[in-house]
């Protein structure tokens, strides 16, 4: 089996020092891997892009999956997508990707993914603290707020609801801890973020007996 990670920059392990939640999970996988055997041979590979929202992802999709694909070797797909969705541009007054667009964009790429894999799985997104995102100091015109955070990961639980797809809630395990603390700029999550994130993922993934106990 392979494991496939399609996301942003919170997937792609920004402000972490050891490289994320999905580099400590391929980490994980690869310290239980058994020398000449194929036993917890699971390799993963992270296709997550700083500042992508759905409607990037969409577009690389197809012509990124196809380089790793593999007839004999079965797929699962993480997609950890939807925090700049959420962004609202003050200069617009509206959402970065309005949510109507956000529900169609997250139904179109499950239906791709269904093209290479019926083993699809939905990453929830992460709390912000908006004391620093609104704004974000680097683009000032740029809000994160929760209310819309909050918006955007219940039309992925939503979406994953009506279409039999899995979906683990980071959100709510953010929400119930002082999550502030998990956030290195307000936006992307520190180490120790990271490192819970990670934790949820795996036991998630054990907990459905993708991976194995000892993954």
């Amino acid at each position: 089996m392979k494991i496939i990670v399609f996301g942003d920059s919170v997937a792609d392990g920004e402000r972490d020092e050891e490289g994320g939640w999905v580099q400590r999970l391929k980490r994980s996988i690869d310290a239980k891997r058994m020398p000449d055997s194929k036993a917890n041979n699971i390799p993963v590979y992270n296709l997550s892009v700083s500042g992508d929202n759905t409607e990037g992802l969409l577009k690389r999709f197809d012509s990124e999956i196809r380089y790793l694909l593999d007839k004999d070797t079965p797929l699962t797909i993480l997609f950890a997508i939807g925090l700049n969705d959420s962004a609202f541009f003050m200069n617009n007054n509206a959402n970065w990707v309005s949510r109507k667009r956000f529900a169609e964009n997250l139904k179109s790429l499950v239906a791709m993914a269904k093209k290479y894999t019926g083993q699809i799985i939905f990453i929830g997104l992460t709390p912000v603290d908006e004391s620093k995102t609104t704004p974000i100091p680097w683009r000032e015109e740029l809000h994160y707020r929760n209310e819309y955070v909050k918006e955007y990961d219940a039309e992925i639980k939503k979406m994953c609801k009506e279409n039999d797809i899995l979906f683990i809630d980071i959100f709510g395990a953010f929400s119930k801890t002082n999550y502030k603390t998990l956030l290195e700029d307000g936006l992307h999550p520190n180490s120790q973020g990271h490192k819970k994130i990670f934790e949820i993922v795996k036991a998630y993934l054990i907990d459905k007996k993708i991976l194995g106990k000892g993954g």
